[in-house]
């Protein structure tokens, strides 16, 4: 047992395999102290949580094994082992970690005899030594250290039950990922077995149920793209498995183009720290994808993944938020599916839209206010009749609401998951108010969204790897597009046609905005949402979709400021630097039909209209 296993790390590489990103074993951290200086906290808290027999049996324990053997014969596989301390330290130390019969009988037959060769003590010391506590971090004392700064021997009962919680998946149980509160339930599990087994009073329970422990930062040496990797990681880890992952001696090709991703996080961190002085908006994120294909090219998830003071290592790429006006285009990619135009006039007007109301937004029974819905444009301006490519490309509420009503709640959801947003599931939960972001979406469906729009319809699944090799070099598993039409091309075209079109925006926006990209044929659309907690925006080419959001994290609102003046800007300096590599792709443009049997307000003609001179200080009739 003298002699350890080798093990081999894992490797994270960039597209072109030569810009390493992470080697998941590298720089291994340990320092062994002796048993003596151990806390008791963690060796109670291991015991209980992992083994609580430990002292009691022998090196295996029957019941467990024959827990675990019945529980596979009825799952069809072979995945739970009802491993002791001491099986674990055998098989981290010896064996190999092939999931067979004949490597878990090996376990339990050398779990017998070391028993018979070592103490409790030694044996469990060997574990609380060797044990992998996330990333680098082996041993107890290295996680001690790591996490808090002081000695394994004074640990406290609270620290101790995090610790211990940590070695059955540490990086699904990270105090720096995105799981925390399951390491929270995982902790007071643990002391809940401490308990069980009288380890602790019922007085040191209360007291560590209630302790708020104080995390040191992470250690950022040899993380490369954080959010990318701990996304790709999770990935692997689900796959494969967490200790085939930490030491099988993987090579992983990811989709990431580091260039732009270095390029991205510069960009991020610069516009966020601009943006928390002028609007009070901290964080920043932004993800890239190719259209064609699917594939991830940059992942930023905040401003810096190491900064505590704002949960930078949170990814909020992932995160579900609600897009404002930026779900917009996928009501209207409805509507013009059922046959509806650019064309077609919509009234903006101050409209209510509960039946429960009267047209003037009052309740037809006193004390029903909160069932009227009398929404205002962000201007609060109301242009009278307008057709639909001038009031999605200015983002006008009040016709967007009606747009929603024409094209269908359930339709428009059912388009929403088509493209690939898969968070919008209960339809009981939505109503009109669905088109203005009442919906939470993660800002890599929706750029996945907007990059169908952008592929004519077609659909690739977002996608971060393009290989994973064995350490013999057999690859395990490799890129393979999977497009499928998920909308009509004519209606793909049609919306990226209102989206790029720079005059139709221009009286909501300007003249050559932050939108607009100089010399590219960029689609493009902002959202805002209404308590201003979010702002994103998310244009594309046909080479290339970028999604950007700034806000909170925290979820507290930023100035009052529409998103072209928060996010935009970031999102324009990002795009214009990215598509230098890209040649320029032009849009084709929509297929023209013959209307001329649709009703005429299909059409745009609306048979009304009569002018007014209006006194422009008193707003009446000249």
């Amino acid at each position: 047992i003298g002699e350890r296993r080798v093990t081999q790390s894992t490797k994270i590489f960039d597209r072109t395999g030569q810009v390493l990103l992470y080697d998941i074993f590298q720089d291994v951290r340990r320092t062994v102290v002796p048993f003596d200086q151990i806390s008791r906290n963690i060796k109670n808290a291991t015991v209980a949580v992992e083994d609580a027999n430990f002292y009691q049996h022998n090196g295996i324990e029957p019941r467990a094994i024959l827990r675990a053997v019945f529980a596979n014969l009825t799952n069809f596989g072979y995945s739970q082992g009802g491993s002791t301390i001491t099986q674990q330290v055998v098989k981290n130390s010896i064996l190999t970690t092939d999931k067979t019969i004949t490597r878990k009988l090996k376990e339990w037959v050398l779990a017998l005899k070391l028993e018979k060769k070592m103490s409790k003590e030694e044996i469990l010391s060997l574990y609380l030594n060797e044990i992998p506590y996330g990333g680098s971090i082996y041993g107890i004392e290295e996680a001690s250290q790591s996490y808090f700064g002081k000695k394994a021997a004074d640990l406290s009962v609270a620290e101790a039950a995090y610790l211990a919680s940590l070695p059955q998946a540490p990086s699904y149980y990270s105090p720096f990922g995105t799981h925390k509160d399951k390491l929270e339930e995982r902790k007071n599990f643990t002391l809940e077995r401490m308990l069980a087994e009288h380890f602790i009073s019922q007085e040191e329970y209360d007291t560590a149920k209630k302790e708020a422990v104080s995390w040191l930062p992470p250690n950022d040496t040899g993380l490369r793209a954080p959010h990318f990797v701990m996304f790709i990681k999770d990935y692997l880890e689900n796959k494969y498995g967490e200790e085939r992952v930490r030491d099988g001696g993987l090579k992983v090709t990811t989709t990431l183009d580091y260039s732009l991703q270095a390029k991205a996080e510069e960009l991020v961190k610069k516009w966020a720290l601009q943006n928390k002085i002028n609007y009070n908006a901290e964080n920043a994120a932004l993800v890239a994808t190719d259209p064609k294909t699917g594939q991830i090219l940059v992942m930023v998830g905040s401003r810096d993944y190491f900064d505590k003071e704002i949960d930078g290592n949170f990814n909020v790429v992932m995160a579900h938020r609600q897009p404002g006006s930026a779900f917009k285009p996928i009501v209207y990619a409805t509507a013009f599916e059922k046959g509806y135009l650019p064309e077609t006039v919509v009234f903006d007007l101050p409209t209510e839209f509960s039946t429960y109301c009267n047209p003037d937004g009052t309740p037809i029974v006193q004390g029903e206010e909160d069932k009227c819905y009398m929404p205002e444009n962000y201007d609060l301006i109301y242009r009278g009749p307008i057709d639909l490519r001038h009031a999605l490309a200015q983002s006008i509420n009040v016709a967007a609401i009606k747009v929603l009503y024409l094209a269908g709640l359930g339709d428009s959801l059912r388009t929403a998951k088509d493209l690939g947003i898969e968070s919008l599931t209960n339809i009981n939960q939505y109503g009109l108010t669905l088109v203005l972001g009442g919906g939470e979406v993660s800002l890599l469906d929706l750029t996945g969204a907007y990059a169908t729009f952008a592929n004519g319809g077609t659909r690739n699944p977002y996608a971060g790897i393009l290989k994973v090799e064995d350490q013999s070099g057999k690859i395990l598993e490799e890129f393979q597009a999977k497009p499928s039409v998920v909308l009509p091309e004519n209606i793909a075209l049609t919306i990226s046609d209102i989206l790029s079109d720079e005059e139709a925006r221009q009286p909501a926006f300007g003249v050559h905005s932050a939108l607009y990209v100089d010399g590219r044929d960029v689609a493009v659309k902002t959202g805002t949402t209404n308590d201003y907690r979010d702002a994103w925006i998310l244009g594309y080419t046909p080479s290339l979709a970028v999604g950007a959001w700034a806000g909170n994290n925290d979820n507290s609102p930023m100035e009052k400021k529409v998103a072209g003046f928060i996010v935009a800007p970031m999102w324009h300096e990002f795009t214009a630097e990215a598509l230098k590599n890209y040649p320029d792709e032009k849009f084709k443009k929509p297929a023209t039909t013959d209307n001329s049997n649709l009703k005429p307000v299909l059409r745009g003609f609306w048979q009304g209209n009569q002018s007014y001179f209006i006194d422009k200080m008193s707003g009446k009739l000249a």
